[in-house]
């Protein structure tokens, strides 16, 4: 099966999924008009003097704050490993995703451990940690909720904050029985008191913990680990020995800086003024301390990354990860995450997967997007995803990626479309040539889904309007004539 039989495959299940399609949507609606009531909020307090920022101010700061970051990126990264070093933490570079796996499970190796705890974390979903140290025999078990419920479901995750938005309670409640032998009931209290049993245990007798990171403050060497269950912070505190992978671009230059951004993230992920545990994390434990790891191992990942920063899509590495792009996706609301058949989906994902790994396999993730430019309004980074998008689309055009009868089509579209005489001769014949493919709604409207040949890949996964009988064109010129006449 080609590679644009799987994508078509996976839009298809996900189209047919009536429950998947109702709980996305109505998760992304309730994730975006949170957030909109939180920027709302935050200009309000701006207003009164409250805050240290509107929302429109903080974005502008915030892309200056990354935007100067990218470009002394090396700086920074030295920066940061220097002061990790000075704090008593343990520095790592790993070229690629075997590397980071590799640099992984020598530290356990050296250690003796078999049992470890994970945060969430996207970079060790990138690089498929988890397989890469069970395929060696060792335990590693998800700590976030929504990660538990994807691992037990050997799945990969729907959403970059929500992993787990795709399942009914019925379905995690088979999931946990699986785990607990006995039949467990759907409501809240008894699925989440099963997982805080269960996981408590596995924070409590595991060797190493490990996590990622929201960012990196190069000036002090802080981690930065942004979580609502408290699971980050069990990760960081109990086990002897912390692993935190990070992506290179994840740095900030200082506090202050970290404030800007931390004023973004959580309005932009879940519409709170702050999460419920913010962790700074710089160093191993010291001496009297009553808890945190004796072990601290920072690995800095690149994976791709540096490729990026020196292309015209470098602004796409101050993604924070925050999934607000998710949230106003149109497509993304239909099909869910697993339609995108990557660690990363919706608006993000559809840039940054070709970006590191290749344009070609992933040429008809980019043929996704509606260009409606919701996700570039609502990015926090005000990152222009859409037209990244657009630019990507012409690279797989330029590489003979485009069907070339598509090609030809749309050649014999712009012909049509440059030269007036000959769009409105064929919109006149528009309604007569689809006539027969047309369909009506109850209330009498015409439209397109099912038109034949090269056509039906638009009518894929699109609906379209019916052709007029009568062409705008036309309409507009009756209308002056009788305006003219009054």
């Amino acid at each position: 099966m080609t590679g644009k039989a799987v994508f078509r495959q996976r839009v298809a299940k996900a189209l047919a999924d009536d429950h998947l399609r109702g709980a996305v949507r109505y998760t992304a609606e309730n994730l975006y008009m949170k957030r909109q009531a939180a920027m709302a909020d935050l200009d309000g307090h701006a207003a009164r003097g409250e805050a240290i920022g509107t929302f429109e101010e903080l974005r502008a700061r915030a892309q200056e704050i990354k935007g100067h970051t990218l470009a002394h990126l090396d700086g920074y990264l030295k920066q940061a490993a220097d002061q990790i070093r000075r704090n008593g933490g343990v520095v790592h570079w790993a070229r690629d995703a075997a590397e980071a796996n590799q640099i992984v499970l020598e530290i356990c190796h050296r250690r003796g451990a078999r049992k470890l705890i994970k945060s969430k974390s996207m970079v060790t979903e990138e690089i498929r940690l988890n397989h890469a140290l069970e395929a060696e025999g060792l335990e590693i078990v998800e700590s976030d909720l929504g990660e538990y419920i994807i691992q037990l479901a050997r799945e990969t995750p729907a959403h970059i904050v929500i992993p787990a938005i795709h399942k009914t309670r019925r379905q995690i409640a088979d999931l946990f029985g699986a785990v607990a032998g006995r039949e467990l009931a759907t409501d809240t209290r008894t699925l989440a008191g099963f997982a805080r049993e269960t996981l408590r245990h596995k924070f409590m007798t595991a060797d190493v913990g490990v996590t990622g990171a929201n960012f990196v403050v190069a000036e002090t060497g802080t981690i930065c680990l942004v979580t609502n269950e408290g699971n980050g912070r069990l990760t960081t505190s109990v086990p002897p020995c912390q692993i935190t992978l990070v992506g290179i671009e994840k740095l900030v230059p200082n506090l202050e800086d970290l404030a800007v951004l931390m004023a973004l993230l959580p309005r932009s992920a879940t519409g709170q003024k702050m999460t419920t545990y913010f962790n700074l994390i710089t160093g191993p434990r010291r001496p009297g301390e009553p808890d945190g790891p004796e072990e601290l191992h920072v690995i800095f990942l690149d994976n791709g990354r540096s490729e990026i920063l020196a292309t015209r899509y470098r602004e796409v590495l101050a993604c924070i990860r925050c999934g607000a792009c998710l949230n106003a996706c149109p497509v993304y609301r239909q099909l869910g995450g697993h339609a995108y058949g990557s660690v990363y989906p919706g608006p993000i994902g559809t840039v940054l997967t070709p970006l590191l790994q290749g344009l070609d396999p992933w040429d008809e993730l980019l043929q996704y997007c509606s260009l409606c430019g919701a996700c570039t309004e609502n990015c926090p980074l005000g990152i222009q995803l859409h037209k990244h998008i657009i630019h990507l689309r012409g690279e797989a055009v330029a590489r003979g990626r485009e069907h070339p009868v598509m090609r030809t089509a749309l050649k014999a579209v712009h012909f049509a479309w440059t030269r007036p005489g000959v769009y409105r001769l064929v919109a006149r014949g528009a309604h007569l040539a689809t006539r027969p493919f047309a369909r009506r709604r109850p209330d009498g409207s015409a439209y397109l889904d099912r038109l034949p040949s090269i056509a039906a890949a638009w009518t894929f996964s699109r609906t379209l309007p019916s052709p007029a009988r009568k062409p705008f064109h036309r309409r507009w010129a009756e209308l002056e004539r009788e305006e003219g006449a009054k």
